[in-house]
């Protein structure tokens, strides 16, 4: 008896998600963007890369504070804040910033990996007291996985990182709770696959769109240039299979970065995709052509919080079948943004 394929939902509603990593910037461009993400999501892990860094709890509460300024009126939205290690971070701050409630996170950078780490920390041995007390305490340790030699090529920098760096770590601090953010290689799913329950990772929804090719093929588009660089497809391929695995070592966070189009397209070409006006509608027509939209929840509202130790959202959001265009560009502040998808039309749509 042949077997009849099942009709695709018209609607999915799903708990409220977070985005467990983005940017907001500061001043105009950061106003002109939180709308976008406290629009979808209600709580979202904020990177603390500004110039200068967010590096103590203080300079979070005060950035929080921003930030919440921005929200427009009416919309529930929560920043969980993170502190940037550098090679002087006081373990002590961390720890009270925690405590309070004031940093949900603490955010590792290797000096010179990606946008304003040039701060960051020079090697990860230097901040052993740091790493031992958040394991002590139970915070959570945010890793932007890449090595920075210069002999290592680009698109090798994760597995490196992961090899040299990250398995090292774990086997040295088992209980601290680790995030490895954006992965972007078949070699991070494979460690993520073997590693024991205290270490998860971030997929953005680039990561699961586009390989290498979109950024090098008919000219070089600089609007798909983020860090981690996307990689060969075979590594996308697997990024697709691990998020909609059902697994709970993997949760949504967009890593949306803004960069005004004429940063972009300049000499500078700087790194990041802006995907936070579209996001859900982007990772939600990966889940649709997997199949998998019945572990679309799963991987956007329930594992982060529980990986974090935080209740999951109550409140629902619903998702329909009905085609959305999305803009060429859209406000940045100061000037304009193109976002991820640009001029593309994506077959699901938010219900406001």
């Amino acid at each position: 008896m042949s077997q009849t394929s099942r009709p695709a939902p018209e609607s999915l509603t799903i708990r409220r998600p977070d985005d467990w990593h983005l940017h907001f910037r500061d001043g105009a461009t950061m106003r002109a963007v939180v709308p976008h993400t406290a629009r979808q999501f209600a709580r979202a892990i904020v990177m603390p890369n500004l110039s200068p860094p967010v590096t103590t709890a203080q300079m979070a509460a005060n950035y929080r504070a921003r930030i919440m300024a921005a929200v427009p009126e009416g919309l529930d939205f929560a920043p969980l804040m993170t502190a940037y290690l550098t090679d002087d971070t006081d373990p002590e701050d961390l720890a009270r910033g925690f405590a309070d409630g004031v940093l949900t996170a603490a955010k590792l950078y290797p000096a010179g990996a990606t946008t304003n780490s040039a701060s960051g920390v020079t090697d990860i041995r230097r901040i052993d007291a740091v790493l031992e007390r958040m394991a002590a305490i139970g915070m959570p340790l945010c890793i932007h996985g890449e090595v920075t030699d210069a002999e290592v090529d680009i698109f090798d920098r994760e597995a490196e990182f992961i090899e040299r760096v990250l398995a090292p770590l774990v086997a040295r601090l088992p209980q601290l709770k680790v995030i490895l953010e954006h992965i972007t290689t078949e070699q991070a799913v494979d460690f993520l696959e073997a590693a024991g329950p205290q270490v998860a990772a971030t997929i953005t929804p680039q990561h699961l769109h586009i390989n290498r090719n979109a950024i090098l093929v008919g000219g070089i588009r600089p609007h798909m240039f983020c860090l981690p660089v996307a990689k060969r497809e075979r590594h996308r391929l697997a990024l697709r299979r691990a998020a909609t695995s059902g697994s709970a070592k993997y949760f949504l966070g967009t890593d949306s970065a803004p960069h005004h189009r004429r940063d972009k397209e300049s000499a500078c070409g700087c790194a990041g995709i802006f995907n936070a006006p579209f996001a859900l509608e982007s990772y939600l027509a990966v889940f649709d052509e997997e199949d998998a939209l019945d572990r679309f929840e799963a991987f956007a509202s329930l594992n982060g919080p529980r990986f974090y130790g935080l209740p999951a959202n109550e409140d629902r959001i619903t998702l329909e079948r009905v085609s959305v265009t999305v803009p060429d560009e859209v406000s940045g502040g100061e000037t304009a943004i193109v976002p991820f998808h640009a001029g593309e039309t994506l077959a699901w749509r938010l219900v406001d």
